[in-house]
């Protein structure tokens, strides 16, 4: 007997979302690697936005539905030059937490047409670490009162816990499968800088833990930085072995986001190959 699972192109939901299994994510686009200044300045230099639209193109035409932006203004422009060429995926947006107005940030993204909007996962971690979580409800009780789906993010197994406990009024989790927040930290686009890098934990620990919190969490979860940015790149058998363990790790309610840099290998085609393998039938437990 086997057990089928959706694969990486299929669809779940979060909220009056739909997303694919396996999603895009912005990292790489935004020329944050969490690797080093110069992967940084490579990213930079690959991504025009030419470059950006053909790697939302291409993954479309492999059938994923649904790609992650920073809600900045530049991403928002890729966004626009993106559907102009006819692009349809769907649209999650993170809260941009260097603006002066995130409420209003929330608000322009929804008029923009992003269908699901979540809390920044940094900002929320700073939050809990500061005794403060409480902070991020009227963030999330903006998403709601425009119309998008609700999300929060977060490096921190406890901060989900802690919002199922309290029954937030959530949607859908972005939770990191490493606990980078463990040391202090801040996001590179409101004024971090690329020394944090060095620092940053990638323990198998804390992989497993989140993978615990996802599988018991009932809301749709999307795990990412299941390759510990490149740090489980070394071969492709490490980086499909990464798959799989992810897949394994999450329910059939969730998702997967990747950042892909195709300047290369066509990144979008052969993570999609290890997903789809990581998705296969698999012998049920007898």
């Amino acid at each position: 007997m086997s057990e089928t699972v959706g694969g990486p192109t299929s669809l779940i939901r979060l909220g009056s979302c739909e997303a694919s299994r396996f999603i895009v994510g912005h990292n790489p686009p935004c020329a944050n690697s969490h690797v080093s200044p110069e992967m940084n300045q490579e990213m930079a230099e690959y991504f025009t936005p030419e470059n950006v639209v053909k790697l939302y193109q291409r993954a479309e035409q492999l059938g994923v539905r649904t790609f992650l932006i920073r809600g900045d203004y530049r991403m928002l422009g890729w966004v626009e030059l993106y559907r102009r060429e006819g692009g349809s995926m769907n649209v999650i947006a993170q809260t941009a937490s260097e603006m002066h107005d995130v409420h209003q940030n929330i608000r322009v993204l929804a008029a923009a047409g992003v269908e699901a909007v979540y809390h920044h996962g940094t900002q929320t971690d700073k939050f809990w670490k500061e005794g403060r979580i409480d902070d991020c409800l009227p963030f999330l009780q903006t998403m709601r009162a425009a119309g998008v789906a609700v999300g929060l993010a977060t490096h921190i197994p406890e901060v989900i816990e802690y919002a199922e406990e309290h029954r937030w009024d959530v949607d859908y989790y972005l939770a990191c499968v490493y606990n980078i927040s463990r040391v202090p930290r801040q996001s590179l686009m409101d004024g971090g800088d690329v020394s944090q890098y060095d620092r940053e934990p990638y323990l198998p620990e804390d992989r497993a833990k989140m993978l615990a919190t996802i599988r018991a969490t009932p809301k749709p979860c999307l795990a990412f930085k299941i390759l510990a940015a490149t740090r489980l790149c070394q071969t492709q058998e490490t980086v499909a072995a990464a798959f799989a363990d992810a897949y394994a790790g999450i329910k059939p309610t969730d998702g997967i986001i990747v950042g892909l840099f195709p300047k290369h290998i066509d990144q979008v085609q052969l993570d999609l190959s290890y997903a789809e393998k990581a998705c296969s039938p698999r012998p049920k437990a007898r």
